[in-house]
């Protein structure tokens, strides 16, 4: 291993790969800031000019950069104007908007910037460590099993509800799933609910959606309250540091997180969005009650939990793409395209034939982190006076990049008309209180669990294979523990057994 780093460090810090890596953070970072515009669409056009490229290692290091670059900088447009264009930025807005309503938008984007900067690192190094043997156990993952984590993920909708809301979150977790339906399934390839709609028959586009319940309600809002535009810091971008008392607070959150979310990275097809929904919901459900009660309202350890956890997770899903060639996102995918189309071949030979290629990129990870720290903390006070902006320009500002993230998702003018219905829907939900958020998880990790639920029946003919799958068991129960944890420790602190922040 320490020939290989010292191998991966001769080619990272070359000139060229130096630029490559400071040119991938630069376009990924500016790219994560536009609600709509994600990792999967500024890679894809990127491959042209990383085959001009011709090395694969500085190849790969540019598309890695922006990879994580653009995980690095979603964060922005959630905490700023509560526009996550990237499902793994979604559960970044749920404390990190709130912050920003507190006038708190720079110590908002402080946190968001370490948090992304130590789960990138820890990511890396775990990586450097971990990455041959965790292959081998990302194989043991089957069907089952991945159907059991999406179970894991949703039996979390709680932590998403808010006091008093578990009943509402239900159902706007069904009807999630419900949406999630639209377009061709699993088992059939025929479309179904689509009202012989043809623009239907792909399913609904993640970011419309995302759009459609968080920006565009949130620009209605403006216009129906226009002291929501004032934030409580009076325009003042002020409060970028954070406290020692606070750092010290977010310090195990960042270590936890970090791991957890690195760990789900490795799983092919799971990802940064899944381990940013599972950092928050454990850390909201491990949290003393007094704590519990400030996640959603603008809670540092809400926002460092999901930052941290998509962060190492962007990084670890290089684990299966490098040592298995199994992509486990659609990011990593089109980056598998992008290797095979430079000649190289993924798998388990990378280390033996090309161990330049893996050790490069993994030391480029640790120098981008680097880069994306320096990059964006001393941007942050540039970066938040957006929000300095008056309100009549800041409304067609967030109208503007929500439209344009729709119909460049989908590249069609039905996703526009299917923003504005959803979006005026989630404005009617939101005035009746019903939390917005278990509906997008609902709606992203409905088509996986069905499309492996499927594949499970079919492999092992029937439901039998969640008793005879110890390891889907065990994540099943797991998922009864997130939801019996909660509702276990809120009737003790009812009784009165637990004494109050114990």
């Amino acid at each position: 291993m320490l020939e290989g780093i010292l191998m991966g460090l001769n080619t990272a810090i070359s000139p060229g790969n130096l630029l490559m890596v400071i040119g991938g953070c630069l376009i990924g970072t500016f790219i994560g800031m536009l609600p709509g515009l994600g990792p999967m669409s500024i890679i894809a056009i990127m491959i042209p000019v990383a085959i001009s490229i011709g090395d694969p290692s500085a190849a790969l290091i540019l598309l890695a950069g922006v990879y994580y670059g653009a995980i690095f900088g979603g964060s922005t447009s959630s905490i700023l104007i509560n526009a996550p264009g990237v499902a793994s930025t979604v559960a970044t807005s749920f404390d990190g908007y709130p912050l920003t309503r507190q006038g708190k938008a720079g110590k908002a984007l402080t946190v968001a910037a370490i948090a992304s900067f130590c789960g990138g690192t820890i990511g890396a190094v775990l990586l450097m460590i971990f990455a041959p043997g965790l292959a081998s156990v990302a194989l043991l993952f089957h069907s089952a099993e991945y159907f059991a984590l999406m179970v894991v993920g949703l039996s979390a909708i709680a932590a998403f509800a808010g006091s008093g809301n578990v009943g509402k979150a239900l159902l706007m977790t069904l009807l999630g799933l419900i949406l999630s339906t639209i377009g061709e399934g699993a088992l059939f390839n025929a479309p179904r609910f689509t009202m012989g709609i043809m623009d239907l028959q792909s399913g609904i586009g993640f970011i419309t959606l995302a759009m459609a319940m968080f920006a565009l309600p949130e620009a209605m809002y403006l216009v129906l309250d226009p002291r929501r535009s004032d934030n409580d810091g009076g325009g003042e971008i002020k409060d970028l540091r954070i406290t020692r008392a606070e750092a010290r607070s977010i310090a195990p959150v960042i270590g936890r997180q970090s791991i957890q979310g690195f760990l789900i990275g490795v799983l092919p097809g799971a990802g940064a969005t899944i381990a940013s929904f599972l950092g928050y919901a454990v850390e909201r459900n491990i949290a003393p009650k007094r704590e519990q009660d400030e996640f959603g309202k603008g809670s540092l350890k809400g926002l460092a939990a999901p930052e941290s956890a998509n962060n190492a997770a962007a990084t670890g899903s290089f684990v299966p793409l490098l040592t298995l060639g199994i992509p486990g996102s659609g990011t990593t995918a089109i980056l598998l395209g992008a290797l095979i189309a430079l000649n190289v071949t993924p798998g388990p030979r990378l280390l033996v034939d090309e161990p330049q290629i893996f050790w490069s990129v993994i030391i480029s990870m640790y120098i981008g982190n680097v880069v994306l720290l320096i990059l964006n903390l001393p941007l942050i006070p540039y970066i938040a006076k957006v929000l300095t902006v008056p309100r009549t320009f800041l409304i067609p500002f967030i109208l503007f990049f929500t439209l344009m993230g729709a119909y460049i998702g989908q590249n069609n003018s039905t996703e526009l008309l299917m923003l504005v219905g959803f979006g005026v829907c989630a404005t009617i939900l939101r005035f009746a209180n019903y939390p917005l958020a278990p509906l997008l998880i609902g709606f992203i990790l409905g088509q996986m669990l069905e499309d492996n639920f499927s594949r499970s029946m079919q492999l092992e003919g029937g439901i039998g294979f969640i008793l005879e799958r110890p390891m889907t068991m065990g994540l099943l129960g797991f998922a009864v523990l997130l939801v019996v944890l909660p509702a276990w420790r809120s009737r003790r602190q009812r009784a009165g057994e637990m004494p109050e922040g114990d």
